[in-house]
């Protein structure tokens, strides 16, 4: 069992599922090493901190 208090818990599934990206409303695909939700439409990846998707746009970084 993961401890609550480390940076990288696991993302709950169904979670993950009914978010969407803010800009296109598309589907994210979760990126567990890097702790991040990807929207590869608006090609920005939106960090997960302390097991909570931070789903701001001045909080994504852009990806390729």
């Amino acid at each position: 069992m993961n401890d609550p208090g480390t940076p990288q818990r696991l993302i709950n599934r169904q979670m993950l599922e009914a978010l969407v990206c803010p800009i296109t409303n598309g589907r994210l695909s979760y990126d567990s090493s890097r702790q991040e939700l990807i929207s590869k439409a608006a090609h920005l990846a939106f960090p997960i901190r302390n097991g909570i998707p931070i789903m701001l746009v001045d909080e994504a970084r852009e990806i390729e």
